[in-house]
């Protein structure tokens, strides 16, 4: 027997108020210890799927309904108080633009501490830099995001993203601006917290061949609709 979905969505309908309809009916899951890409064009809705998935778009100018279901628990339906233990806890999202993402007059280690704090998570900031391809992380703990490359800000919110083990991980973007052997560097990074931690990841992004050789599996965001996806790389 296949095991049972770590996330399920169904019926997911985002309407940009008072009428523009994003997506209509959507519908897939995402097992667990899996990486699965989700391709769309520029303007098809991925960071708004991201978002809804999360329930962080905001109700005064979204509607969204359906479900979506992390371990049977339905996210939608529960409000901000219920949500704020599972975000960062159990999902966690990574932001297309790490210098947006991260606090800009705080240091690294601060920003890592905060995440492990307001979860009662146990962890070493510079350990989870490790685990997120900086082997040597002493500089990085004590810079502010400025003084950081783009490359080095992404593995900061990768790192923050993994402090609390969450079961799935959203990343939005994660191989945009990034040259052929950097992508090649970042999937395999990928590949290995799939296996060393047993975490899901939803790999979104417009390059749909990149996509489908870094996933084990892929689904492309269309005219308003989820579907299983072909790819081929190039």
């Amino acid at each position: 027997m296949p095991p049972e979905p770590l996330l399920e969505v169904r019926d997911l309908h985002i309407r940009l108020l008072p009428h523009d309809d994003i997506l209509g009916g959507a519908c897939f899951d995402i097992p667990p210890a899996t990486i699965t890409g989700l391709a769309g064009d520029s303007g098809s809705g991925k960071t708004t799927l991201a978002l809804a998935l999360l329930k962080l778009l905001p109700p005064a100018r979204y509607r969204v309904t359906g479900e979506v279901r992390l371990r049977g628990r339905d996210l939608l339906a529960l409000d901000e108080g219920a949500l704020a233990p599972i975000r960062g806890a159990q999902i966690a999202l990574i932001f297309q633009d790490p210098l947006l993402a991260l606090n800009p007059v705080l240091r690294i280690r601060r920003q890592i501490r905060e995440i492990l704090e307001a979860h009662g998570a146990e962890g070493d900031p510079g350990e989870l830099l490790c685990m997120a391809g900086i082997p040597a992380p002493a500089r990085i703990l004590d810079a502010y995001p400025h003084e950081l490359s783009g490359g080095e800000r992404q593995r900061v919110t990768i790192a923050q993203a993994l402090a609390c083990r969450p079961a799935l991980i959203v990343a939005d973007e994660p191989f945009t601006s990034l040259d052929a052997p950097r992508v090649v560097e970042l999937a395999g990074l990928f590949r290995r917290l799939r296996d060393r931690l047993g975490t899901s990841f939803l790999l979104i992004g417009h390059h749909a061949g990149t996509l489908a050789a870094t996933a084990d599996r892929f689904l492309v965001l269309g005219n308003g609709s989820v579907a299983p996806g072909v790819a081929h790389a190039g």
